[in-house]
């Protein structure tokens, strides 16, 4: 899963989406249908909306995504594929796409002004994206619940029934997930040469104090970082299958067995934790750099390191192509479903759409997601322009003018493989994705509006503490005492507070299940 990488709302940018709460054009929740299982090419009935594909009345949708991949969008190129899109679904859906393209800088704030000026009908957002996150646009009363429009219809039925429960708020849908890796789990990454330099038995690495054989080969060979955390709270990491984390950090977390919050902090395994990092650190196995965040950028790609972390993925053999080196990677942890875990990447109605154009952006991206040719196109752009067909089928990306990722786009089900990609990549998804563990606290929601400043102060607090503390930052002797002040000083900042807010959220959220 992508890391949550929360952006500080920008104040004018948020407004103008707070502009839209009064818009709401949302409809009533309801009962979800049958799931009727994952497949590749959804071969439900066509909607009414398809069947009248012909009759000439069509629904313009105007819809804003983001480009990743490039600095830049080429208008012309944008507005070609937007042609090539609209002959194509012609005479399959009675809808016309207007697109636009924002670079990924700019989006958040572009995106926010076009949803305030109703030039928006459907975007893309993410659960990460700052000012238009998945959170923030909800509590602006900004996007569409599209639930009783989901009913029966081919986009429900091109994912399992589990990805509408997960992606839920208050048991209702506002957000339609691309379907990718939907579950967060971590591995441990060793380098390979190392790995067959010393003969290491990566089948005896069952928990992170497993490999402090392997640390003391890194050292004895010079490494700078023998454990490379990338600067990163590695206790989240390292308890994800005993607690499932609320608010994004590691302060809050459900106790997977007993289904109740706890105050992390206050637990010996929180102390023995930290305890052992710090320990650690003066043995030489952690650098300096990862506490201060002061490690090279490019350090993952070099040989700094000797063993870091790596988030799951459906093939976790990708990591050596992304790193630009052989790695092997051991699980730290399964892999969970929880709230988020979803939202990495999905579409919204803009809650200013009028029905007519919520059943319009549902039939396309019903298309969208069962559709090879419109995915590769919506993806990929024009054959012989953006990218080039090769004798296999795969797909060869020339970047220069429209250059999409499957995460972002659609459902890596009705996607062109690319180059290099391996041909069961479909199958790895679907089995990553089936056999992840459902979450006690999936569907779980937490609002911060009651707490937001003591939250905000809390976070502050735990950056000056926490996460030095589990990067090692302090000597071992010091650690009893600096969590002792680590705690007086979140109790001043309003972590009780926040903490009784939380349980009683949840607790309110259980009855709820029941």
């Amino acid at each position: 899963m992508k890391k949550r990488n929360l952006k500080k709302l920008v104040s004018m940018g948020l407004g103008a989406v707070l502009a839209l709460g009064a818009l709401s054009g949302c409809s009533s929740g309801g009962s979800k249908p049958v799931d009727s299982g994952l497949a590749e090419g959804s071969q439900a009935e066509d909607s009414p909306a398809e069947k009248s594909a012909a009759d000439g009345e069509r629904t313009t949708i105007k819809l804003t995504r983001c480009t990743f991949n490039l600095g830049t969008v080429d208008g012309d190129e944008v507005k070609q594929v937007e042609a090539a899109i609209n002959d194509y679904i012609a005479d399959k859906i009675p809808v016309e796409v207007v697109l636009t393209d924002i670079a990924g800088g700019e989006y958040p704030d572009k995106c926010n002004l076009s949803l305030a000026n109703n030039e928006i009908n459907l975007l893309w957002t993410a659960s990460w994206e700052g000012a238009i996150s998945c959170d923030n646009l909800m509590k602006a009363n900004a996007v569409y619940d599209v639930s009783e429009l989901l009913k029966g219809s081919k986009l429900y039925e091109a994912m399992p029934e589990w990805i509408w429960n997960a992606s839920s708020y208050n048991g209702k849908n506002y957000f339609i997930p691309c379907y990718k890796e939907a579950a967060e789990g971590y591995s441990l990454m060793f380098r390979k040469d190392l790995a067959d330099k010393y003969e290491w038995d990566l089948s005896g690495v069952k928990k992170l104090e497993d490999i402090v054989p392997m640390l003391d080969d890194c050292v004895a060979e010079g490494i700078q970082a023998p454990l490379f955390t990338q600067s990163t709270p590695m206790f989240y990491k390292g308890f994800l299958d005993k607690y499932a984390w609320i608010s994004g950090g590691d302060l809050f977390g459900v106790d997977r067995e007993t289904n109740e919050i706890v105050d992390v902090v206050a637990t010996d395994e929180y102390r023995d934790f930290v305890k052992m990092m710090c320990e650690w650190a003066e043995k030489g196995y952690l650098n300096d750099g990862d506490a201060t965040k002061s490690n090279p950028t490019n350090a993952i790609n070099t040989d700094y390191w000797g063993i870091s972390w790596w988030t799951n993925v459906p093939n976790n053999a990708e990591a050596s192509a992304r790193y630009g080196q052989e790695v092997e990677t051991v699980p730290l942890s399964g892999n969970w479903i929880d709230s988020s875990t979803t939202l990495g990447s999905c579409y919204a109605v803009s809650a200013t759409s009028t029905e007519a154009e919520a059943k319009a952006c549902l039939d396309f991206l019903g298309l969208l997601y069962s559709d090879k040719t419109l995915a590769d196109l919506y993806t990929f752009g024009i054959e012989g322009v953006d990218y080039d067909r090769n004798e296999d089928g795969t797909v060869s990306k020339k970047g220069d003018l429209y250059n999409h990722s499957a995460w972002e786009s659609c459902s890596v089900m009705s996607l062109s493989l690319e180059a290099g990609e391996p041909e069961n990549k479909t199958e790895l998804y679907k089995t990553f994705n089936d056999e992840a563990k459902e979450s006690v606290s999936s569907g779980f929601r937490f609002d911060k509006t009651p707490i937001e400043s003591q939250l905000s102060a809390v976070d502050n607090i735990n950056q000056m503490y926490g996460f030095i503390l589990e990067n090692g930052g302090y000597a071992s002797k010091e650690v009893d005492d600096t969590i002792e002040t680590f705690r007086k000083e979140l109790d001043a900042a309003g972590y009780q507070e926040v903490l009784a807010e939380v349980r009683a959220q949840y607790d309110a959220w259980k009855e709820g299940q029941e």
